[in-house]
């Protein structure tokens, strides 16, 4: 198994165009891809009010409240409230998407796929687990709260500090709470 680690302190914040948060992305393909050239990329925001979401055609997006009160997406019309913390939602990218606060700023953690050219699922750990890295895909692990291990790597992530697995299986051991992303590369 190859591990490569990505600490949260050496991510750069870049400014939302409509002034509402900032995003850090944490991974992507192709590394140093745009955003109308990656085939996966994974981020964190921090959203300080609310507005409407940038529409991205082609893309499916999955977003879990990581800190606040939470937030309201109206997606195409139809409201949905994401107030629990580390609950992944999914919805398309191309749809017109808003966002209204429930109680102040929030901090979300957010994974997009191009569709056709990859998928994703997210799982939400806070205990002891076996992580294996399917054919063809890959995993991502972001540690949302506390800490998180990778055992034969000797791997020690801390908060928002991410490790991307390729091939192999492992022992994730987490105190705290820990997204695992796997992400399938189309044929």
């Amino acid at each position: 198994m190859t591990v490569q680690v990505m600490r949260a302190d050496g991510r750069a914040a870049t400014p939302w165009l409509n002034g509402g948060g900032v995003t850090r992305e944490v991974a992507g393909f192709p590394t140093g891809a745009g955003l109308t050239e990656f085939v996966w990329r994974v981020s964190l925001a921090d959203v300080a009010q609310g507005g409407p979401f940038s529409r991205f055609e082609g893309v499916d997006r999955i977003i879990t409240v990581v800190e606040g009160a939470g937030m309201a997406l109206t997606v195409s019309g139809t409201e949905h409230r994401i107030a629990q913390p580390y609950r992944p939602f999914a919805f398309p990218g191309e749809a017109e998407t808003g966002c209204r606060l429930l109680d102040g700023p929030v901090v979300d953690f957010n994974v997009m796929t191009r569709r056709g050219r990859a998928t994703a699922e997210v799982e939400i750990a806070d205990f002891q687990r076996a992580v294996r890295v399917p054919p063809s895909a890959v995993v991502l692990l972001v540690c949302l709260a506390g800490t998180a291990e990778l055992g034969s790597a000797d791997v020690r992530l801390g908060r928002y500090d991410a490790a991307l697995l390729d091939g192999g299986e492992d022992l994730l051991r987490v105190d705290g709470v820990t997204a695992v992303v796997t992400i399938r590369h189309a044929a």
